[in-house]
C-alpha cells in the first residue's frame, strides 16, 4: 500500500473513532473544592430572626473566624449568630440570645477532618445580636483572644489557655456602642501590643426603622443605607495591663464617619507603618494613612481609592489588600452589589488606579453581589487569585429585578497575570450551589498546604469548602511569633523568592474579607519550586530577618530575633 492510500484509509477511520469515543464513559474530574460540611460535623445554621418589619440587621450578618484557640497547630472555627427579634420589637426591648439556636458557636478541630462543638465549655454563647469577629492575642500571653461585634456594642473574650474564655469587655473598656460591624487587631503605633479598631455601619436602632419598598404583599424591602446617617469608628489603644483607652477622636478616625462594613490593613505606601482601609456602603471608601505618631489621616480621595473610575460611590462590603502582580505593592479589592461591578484598585507606589474594566473584572462581576472575599493562591502557582462569597442583600430581589438572584454561587477568579478568568465551574459542584453568603474566612484547615474556606450564610447553614489540592504545586506556610513585636506578628511584612524571576510579598493580618477573621499564618504558593531561596521578614519592631534555602511543603515557625 502506497503512502497516499494509507493516509486515505486512516482518515476514513476518524469518524468511527469519534463515534466510539462518544459512547465511552468519561472519567469524572475530582472537584477542586469539596463541600465537607456534613462530614466535618459542622451543624451551624445562622439565625437572622427575620420579621415582617424588615429590620436592616436581619439582612447583614454574620462573620466567621478561623483561629487556633487551643494552640494545637490546627485551625478551629467560630461562627457569629443573631438573636431573637420580636415582631415588632417593643419599645425599650432588646434581641434575646438565650435560645441555643441563636448562640454563637465554637468548633474545635479534631485533626481528622471533623470538628466538635465546644461552645458551652468555652463560654462563647454570646449575649447580643452578633455581626462580626476579630482575632488577636492582645495581651501577648500566647493565646489568641476573640472580639465579637454586635448590634449594641462589642464583646471581648480573653482566652484563658485552658479551653475557656472570659468576657472581659467591661474591664478592658472596649464595649463601645451602636451597630458595630468590622473589626481588626493591629499594633498601629508599633509598641508591641495589639490595639483594636472597630467600624460601625449606621446610626440605626429599632425605633428608627422605616418602611421601604412598595406597599403591596411581599414587596416591603430592607432600606437602603442612604435612609440613615453615617457614624464614627472606634479605636482602642492597648495600655498593656489588660485595659484599653478609647482614642477614637485623638487618633483621627472619629473625625471621618462612614457607613462601614469590611476592614483591611496593610502598609500601602511602604513606609513601614500599618494603614487601614474601610469598605463603605454607598458613600466614599476610606483609607486611613498612619502618621507614625499615633494618629491617622484619611487620604482615600488623594490616593485614588474613594470612588470608582467614574467618580461614583458604590456598596463596598468585603475588602482585601493583596500583591496580585508580585511587584511589592498591595492592590485593593472591594466587592459591591449587582449592577455596580466589583472594584480592583491597582497600587502604583502608593497611588491607586481603578483597573476594573481594563482587566475585564467588571464584565465578570456586573451581575453579582459580593460579601466575604480574599486574595488567596488557591492552586499554589505563586500568583494570588480571588475568592468571593456571594448573594444579594434583598431577599425579594427577584420580584423587582427578575434577572438578579438573592442566592448566588461563589465566584473563583484565577489570576492569569494579564487578567482574571472565572474558573468557578471548574472548582467543583460545591462552588455552584447558590447561597445567601455573608462572612468568609480563609486558611488551611487540614494543614495540607492548600487554602480552605468557611462561609457563614445569612439565615441558613454554614459551608465548609476543602481545597483538595489537585494542582501538584509546592507551598510554604509561615507561622511568625513576635518577641519585641506583638506575639501574633500582625503587621509583619514578608518578601519571598522561590524563583529568581518571581518574588512574592505578604502582610501578616487576620483582617480583610467581610466582618470575619482568617488564619494569621502567611501562605505562599511556590509553583514547581521545591525550595525557597530567600525569605526576608520585616517585623513591626523594625528588626529584619533573613532565611535562606528553605525547603518547600512545610509549615515553618519563625521566631523574632531578640536583638
Amino acid at each position: 500500500m502506497d503512502r497516499r492510500s494509507f493516509l486515505l484509509r486512516l482518515l476514513a477511520t476518524i469518524p468511527a473513532v469519534k463515534r466510539l469515543a462518544g459512547t465511552l464513559p468519561t472519567q469524572a474530574t475530582p472537584p477542586l473544592f469539596e463541600d465537607v460540611t456534613a462530614r466535618s460535623g459542622i451543624r451551624f445554621k445562622h439565625a437572622a430572626s427575620r420579621t415582617s418589619q424588615k429590620y436592616l440587621p436581619e439582612s447583614m450578618g454574620a462573620g466567621v473566624a478561623m483561629f487556633d484557640y487551643d494552640n494545637d497547630g490546627w485551625l478551629d472555627l467560630f461562627f457569629v449568630n443573631g438573636a431573637r427579634i420580636p415582631d415588632p420589637m417593643p419599645r425599650g426591648a432588646s434581641p434575646d440570645k438565650s435560645d441555643p439556636r441563636f448562640w454563637n458557636r465554637l468548633y474545635r478541630n479534631n485533626h481528622d477532618g471533623t470538628f466538635r462543638d465546644v461552645t458551652e465549655a468555652a463560654g462563647l454563647e454570646g449575649r447580643l445580636y452578633g455581626m462580626g469577629v476579630a482575632t488577636g492575642d492582645y495581651d501577648n500571653d500566647g493565646n489568641v483572644d476573640l472580639l465579637v461585634t454586635n448590634l449594641g456594642g462589642n464583646i471581648l473574650y480573653h482566652n484563658n489557655g485552658d479551653g475557656t474564655f472570659t468576657d472581659v469587655t467591661a474591664k478592658a473598656g472596649v464595649g463601645g456602642s451602636g451597630w458595630c460591624t468590622g473589626a481588626c487587631f493591629v499594633d498601629y503605633d508599633r509598641d508591641g501590643r495589639l490595639d483594636l479598631i472597630v467600624t460601625r455601619y449606621l446610626e440605626w436602632d429599632f425605633s428608627s426603622n422605616v418602611f421601604c419598598g412598595e406597599h403591596k404583599p411581599g414587596y416591603r424591602a430592607y432600606c437602603h443605607p442612604d435612609q440613615f446617617n453615617a457614624i464614627s469608628y472606634l479605636v482602642f489603644h492597648n495600655n498593656g495591663d489588660g485595659t484599653f483607652t478609647d482614642v477614637s477622636k485623638k487618633c483621627g478616625l472619629a473625625g471621618s464617619p462612614g457607613k462601614a462594613l469590611g476592614v483591611a490593613i496593610h502598609d500601602f505606601d511602604a513606609d513601614g507603618w500599618p494603614d487601614v482601609f474601610v469598605a463603605n456602603d454607598s458613600v466614599a471608601e476610606q483609607l486611613f494613612h498612619n502618621n507614625h505618631d499615633g494618629t491617622f489621616s484619611e487620604v482615600a480621595l488623594l490616593a485614588g481609592l474613594a470612588y470608582d473610575q467614574n467618580g461614583r460611590a458604590f456598596a463596598g462590603m468585603g475588602a482585601d489588600f493583596g500583591d496580585y502582580q508580585n511587584n511589592g505593592w498591595p492592590a485593593v479589592f472591594v466587592n459591591a452589589l449587582a449592577n455596580q461591578q466589583y472594584k480592583l484598585f491597582r497600587n502604583d507606589k502608593g497611588k491607586f488606579e481603578d483597573v476594573t474594566d481594563a482587566i475585564g473584572l467588571g464584565a465578570l462581576t456586573i451581575s453579582h453581589s459580593g460579601w466575604g472575599a480574599k486574595w488567596i493562591d488557591f492552586d499554589n502557582d505563586g500568583w494570588l487569585d480571588l475568592f468571593v462569597a456571594q448573594g444579594h442583600v434583598m431577599d425579594n430581589i427577584e420580584l423587582t429585578e427578575p434577572r438578579l438572584h438573592y442566592r448566588e454561587p461563589a465566584l473563583l477568579l484565577k489570576n492569569e497575570q494579564n487578567g482574571f478568568r472565572n474558573v468557578s465551574a471548574q472548582g467543583g459542584p460545591a462552588l455552584m450551589v447558590p447561597m445567601a453568603a455573608r462572612g468568609a474566612a480563609f486558611g488551611d484547615l487540614d494543614n495540607d498546604g492548600f487554602v480552605d474556606v468557611a462561609i457563614n450564610s445569612n439565615d441558613s447553614s454554614a459551608l465548609i469548602l476543602r481545597n483538595s489540592g489537585k494542582s501538584g504545586n509546592h507551598w510554604l506556610t509561615l507561622q511568625l511569633i513576635g518577641s519585641a513585636s506583638n506575639r501574633d506578628a500582625i503587621g509583619s511584612k514578608i518578601r519571598l523568592i522561590a524563583d529568581r524571576a518571581l518574588q512574592q510579598t505578604a502582610f501578616v493580618s487576620t483582617a480583610g474579607s467581610y466582618i470575619s477573621a482568617s488564619d494569621k499564618r502567611a501562605h505562599f504558593g511556590l509553583g514547581s519550586s521545591n525550595k525557597v531561596q530567600l525569605i526576608e521578614i520585616t517585623w513591626p519592631s523594625g528588626i529584619m530577618q533573613r532565611l535562606e534555602s528553605v525547603a518547600a511543603d512545610q509549615i515553618l515557625t519563625v521566631r523574632e530575633p531578640s536583638g
